[in-house]
């Protein structure tokens, strides 16, 4: 793939992931609809059959609730072909309901390691590791 490609690749991931730090639903809802492709899959390690527009505009739904002031670091983002890797740092306080518990208030910070296959512009595969162990650990909901 020509290196130009795979520029445009970035620059549509950094336009997405400014979108998501704006912390407006509306924005983000935006950007899913513009950067991933309707039929788009999400790969998580939790199966499930939404496409990847409807996955990712829940998982939103769900952090924002839950982290009002959730924010992403993009600390690498590396391309080669038609696929970007981002390495990321989720920082957020927890002050509204998550995985149907209370709120903590407490403070968060993770890391999470995505995988965009990119087709025609738009993201057309979505692979994603999130360390929810360590996120749910500092939330106080599990031993560690």
């Amino acid at each position: 793939m020509p290196a130009d490609q795979e520029a445009r690749n970035k620059e549509t991931y950094h336009r997405f992931h400014d979108a998501i730090n704006s912390g407006d639903l509306e924005v983000i809802s935006k950007a899913i609809d513009a950067f991933i492709h309707p039929e788009g899959r999400f790969h998580t390690a939790e199966r499930t059959d939404l496409t990847a527009v409807q996955a990712q505009r829940r998982v939103w739904e769900t952090l924002l609730r839950a982290f009002p002031d959730i924010h992403v670091t993009l600390d690498d983002l590396l391309a080669d072909g038609d696929k970007i890797v981002a390495r990321q740092t989720v920082t957020g306080t927890n002050t509204g309901e998550y995985r149907g518990m209370p709120p903590t208030g407490r403070s968060v910070t993770y890391r999470e390691i995505f995988i965009a296959r990119f087709a025609d512009g738009q993201i057309a595969d979505l692979w994603g590791v999130v360390d929810i162990y360590s996120q749910l650990r500092q939330l106080g909901l599990i031993q560690g």
